[in-house]
C-alpha cells in the first residue's frame, strides 16, 4: 500500500512538472526503482505512466499550438512518432549496465544545452540559421525520448530554444504535443515485447494525467524566468542522482 502511495503521488508530480518544465520521469522512474522494479522495466513502465499526462498538458496550451504552422506541426509530428519506435527499438537491446551508464550523461548534456540555450539562439540568429522545421535534431531528440523518457522535455525546450523559438507557452504546447505522441509509439513497443508493469501504471496514469491537467494551468501563472530556473533545477538534482546510482 505504501509503495502504491509512492507511485501515485510521484505520478501526479511528475505530470505537473512534464506540463511546466518537462523532467516529470526523473520522480516516476526512482519512483518504480524504489519498490522493486528492474531498471529498464521501470523506464519503460514510467514511459506508460506519463505519456497521458503529456496530452492533458498540450491541450492547456492549445490556443497556442492553433496558431502555429500547419505544415511543421505534422512534420514535427511525423518525426517524434518515428524516433520513438526507433528509440524504444534500441532500449529492448541494450544490456542493463550500458543503460545505467549513459543516462546521466545524456540528462547533464541536455541540461547543461537548456541552460545555455540563449546564447545559443544569439549565436543561430547573428548566422541567419535559426530553423524550427529542421528534421535531424527532432528525430535524435524523438529516439533519446523513446529509448529514455526521463529529461525529455528538457532536451525539447532546448532544442525549441536552439531553432529560435521564444513563446514559452507555444514551447510548452509543442512539448507536451511531441512528448505524447513519441511516447504513445514507445508504449506500443514496450507492451509488445512484455516489459510493462501495468499494475503500478494503471494507477500512475490516472494520476500523471490529472497532474499534467493542473500542471498546465500553473505554468501560464509562472513568470519565464522562474520556469527556466524549474527545468535547470531538476535537471542539475536528477543527473547528480543518476550519476550516483550508476557508480553505487
Amino acid at each position: 500500500m505504501i509503495d502504491l502511495v509512492v507511485l501515485i503521488t510521484a505520478a501526479f508530480l511528475a505530470g505537473g512538472l512534464n506540463a511546466i518544465a518537462g523532467g516529470g520521469s526523473f520522480l516516476t522512474f526512482p519512483a518504480l526503482v524504489f519498490t522493486g522494479v528492474a531498471p529498464i522495466a521501470a523506464n519503460a513502465t514510467s514511459a506508460v505512466a506519463v505519456f497521458p499526462g503529456y496530452a492533458s498538458g498540450a491541450l492547456g496550451f492549445l490556443s497556442e499550438l492553433r496558431r502555429f504552422d500547419r505544415r511543421v506541426l505534422i512534420r514535427l509530428l511525423g518525426l517524434s512518432v518515428l524516433g520513438g519506435v526507433s528509440g524504444s527499438l534500441l532500449l529492448l537491446v541494450t544490456p542493463a549496465t550500458v543503460f545505467n551508464w549513459v543516462v546521466p550523461w545524456l540528462l547533464l548534456f541536455a541540461t547543461i544545452l537548456f541552460l545555455l540555450g540563449g546564447r545559443i539562439n544569439s549565436w543561430i540568429e547573428a548566422r541567419g540559421r535559426a530553423e524550427s522545421n529542421s528534421w535531424l535534431p527532432t528525430l535524435l531528440v524523438s529516439i533519446y525520448g523513446g529509448y529514455f523518457n526521463g529529461g525529455l522535455g528538457i532536451v525539447l525546450l532546448a532544442l525549441f530554444s536552439a531553432q529560435g523559438m521564444r513563446d514559452l507557452n507555444l514551447m510548452n504546447g509543442l512539448k507536451n504535443l511531441l512528448s505524447f505522441l513519441l511516447s504513445a509509439a514507445s508504449v506500443v513497443t514496450f507492451t509488445l515485447a512484455g516489459i510493462v508493469h501495468w499494475y503500478e501504471a494503471g494507477f500512475m496514469m490516472v494520476a500523471a494525467t490529472i497532474g499534467g491537467y493542473f500542471g498546465a494551468r500553473v505554468a501560464r501563472r509562472l513568470p519565464v524566468a522562474m520556469i527556466k530556473a524549474i527545468v535547470v533545477l531538476v535537471g542539475l538534482v536528477m543527473t547528480t542522482v543518476f550519476f550516483a546510482r550508476s557508480l553505487a
